[in-house]
């Protein structure tokens, strides 16, 4: 356990729920320093000095500074292996990783059109026409981890890891996105599952 605890940089509603469900999985020591996104925080010079991207989330380490929520769950299971949250196999390790790559680039991204789609465009038809094609993909996306992704009660199998906590997180965004949970069986329950666990709790309250 290190002896100065890590800083999660965070704002509700954000992939950095994610992070610190694997935090409170691994009992790893940490603070939780909340930005407020409404007000801008994140565009702020303190916070671009931290992550120069403006977004969450970042995580402040003795090392440095971590970006990207695939790259800080790896962390975060590797710094605390005892917590066996990741595979320690090659193969099972890439396969996370893979599950990782496509919440982030695919999903992720599909969601943040609704939200944000000034980011891809300017013109306010363009940005409308983002907006209503949010649902079916987020559909198409949650139809292949329906079929592909979630290989037992967990992501991986029978073993509780990262992936779940960040699966929970994106699954979460299904609502407000138009989208019925319930419509995905296999995501449903195991949405339910990592809800009643207490560290997932412990990240929620």
């Amino acid at each position: 356990m290190p002896a100065t605890p890590l800083t999660l940089y965070y704002a509700p509603g954000t992939c950095a729920l994610a992070v610190r469900i694997a935090l409170e999985e691994a009992c790893a020591p940490y603070q939780l320093h909340l930005l407020d996104f409404a007000a801008r925080q994140q565009q702020s010079a303190g916070y671009l000095s931290v992550n120069p991207k403006g977004r969450v989330p970042a995580l402040v380490t003795e090392e440095g500074v971590l970006t990207e929520t695939p790259a800080l769950l790896a962390y975060v299971a590797q710094r605390f292996p005892a917590a066996q949250l990741a595979p320690t196999d090659a193969f099972g390790f890439a396969r996370m990783q893979e599950v990782h790559a496509y919440l982030a680039s695919t999903v992720h991204v599909a969601h943040a059109h609704r939200p944000r789609a000034s980011r891809w465009a300017d013109e306010p038809e363009a940005i409308a026409a983002m907006q209503r094609k949010v649902p079916q993909n987020m559909e198409e996306g949650f139809e292949l981890i329906e079929r592909h992704y979630l290989q037992g009660p967990w992501v991986l199998g029978d073993r509780y890891s990262v992936a779940d906590g960040y699966l929970f997180t994106v699954a979460g965004w299904l609502r407000s996105d138009g989208v019925d949970i319930a419509r995905f069986p296999k995501v449903h329950a195991h949405h339910e599952r990592v809800a009643a666990r207490p560290a997932v709790q412990r990240a929620l309250a």
